[in-house]
């Protein structure tokens, strides 16, 4: 559904985004995941067609956002990082206005508005200007506007900003409820949002890709190895070197009144585990996988990529991104 070809975003000597490729199927949501200044709003404006790259190509619904622009953006829902409101209209008139721009049928137009009022939880404003709107609500609007034509792909930058905790479990129960019908792309350096929120992820650091792949992928990855939690209530000092000795097993280490037992990669030996540990007599309290999380491979990624980029002569792009907004 969407499709990026080796793009690249030069400001002069500056390379913001640089040769970065990834697809999203139909239906998928994606996390675009990078710290501020990585090239994430850059890339998000050359899909929507808003900014032209410097080299590669984006596709939208097999449409090239570059050579084919308005049937890109009429399958394109966007809602940039500040929401492109009118302030002297209100919310009502605002989105008939949006939903005249993008071509909705004059019969839809009404019910089309109240539907998207009704599902971003904006209707009880709808009569008030835009101006007079807290940050929060403008938000929510910059997503009601975003649907109001039924796109098949949203492009998400930064969704929750601003909203308080009640609003972010709504918007990202909505953003839930969207996928399937419609394939969507959050660009977000909030890790939380990707992790109850999105299928796969791309991590992005100074305008590189640096991973693509869902996280529990992304974990076995960056581990090598398969970890296992077990807490026992008997065993004492023998329960470790009984552990360490069952065939796969190739490290045990003491661990919040337990043991994390690594094994090779695709080794499951959770069932010789609980054998032992029955054959013992011991009692098994617990026995779960121990999984990075989310801000732990976002960290080691980020961090082995900018350790490899130290000593090259271009590696500061956040300036370019910061370029980029103004």
């Amino acid at each position: 559904m969407i499709e990026v070809q080796h793009v690249t975003k030069q400001y002069g000597r500056v390379t913001a985004v640089d040769d970065v490729s990834f697809r999203v199927e139909r239906g998928e949501i994606l996390g675009f995941l990078g710290p501020n200044g990585a090239g994430k709003t850059t890339t998000m404006r050359i899909i929507t067609g808003y900014m032209p790259a410097t080299e590669g190509k984006a596709f939208v619904a097999g449409y090239d956002v570059f050579t084919q622009p308005i049937e890109a953006k009429r399958r394109t829902g966007y809602l940039p990082e500040t929401p492109p409101l009118y302030p002297d209209m209100t919310v009502r008139e605002y989105l008939d206005f949006v939903a005249r721009i993008k071509c909705v049928p004059p019969a839809d137009r009404k019910n089309r508005v109240a539907t998207v009022m009704q599902r971003t939880r904006i209707a009880d404003m709808a009569d008030r200007h835009c101006s007079k709107l807290s940050k929060g609500y403008r938000q929510r609007v910059g997503l009601a506007q975003a649907l109001i034509h039924n796109p098949e792909v949203l492009i998400l930058d930064e969704p929750t900003a601003g909203l308080d905790p009640k609003q972010i479990i709504e918007t990202r129960q909505l953003i839930r409820e969207l996928a399937g019908d419609h394939t969507i792309v959050i660009s977000t350096h909030i890790l939380p949002e990707v992790a109850q929120t999105c299928q796969r992820v791309v991590i992005i650091n100074k305008g590189r890709v640096v991973a693509v792949d869902t996280p529990e992928n992304l974990t076995a990855r960056l581990t090598g190895a398969e970890t296992l939690y077990v807490q026992l209530d008997a065993g004492g000092a023998e329960a470790g070197p009984a552990l360490a000795a069952i065939p796969g097993v190739s490290r045990v280490l003491a661990s919040d009144g337990g043991f994390e037992v690594e094994s090779d990669r695709g080794t499951d030996v959770r069932r010789e585990l609980a054998r032992t540990i029955v054959n013992r007599g011991w009692g098994l309290l617990e026995l779960r996988p121990m999984r990075m999380s989310l801000e732990e491979i976002f960290l080691q990624v980020t961090t082995d990529e900018s350790a490899e980029s130290a000593h090259q002569p271009d590696g500061a792009t956040p300036a370019a991104e910061e370029a980029s907004r103004g």
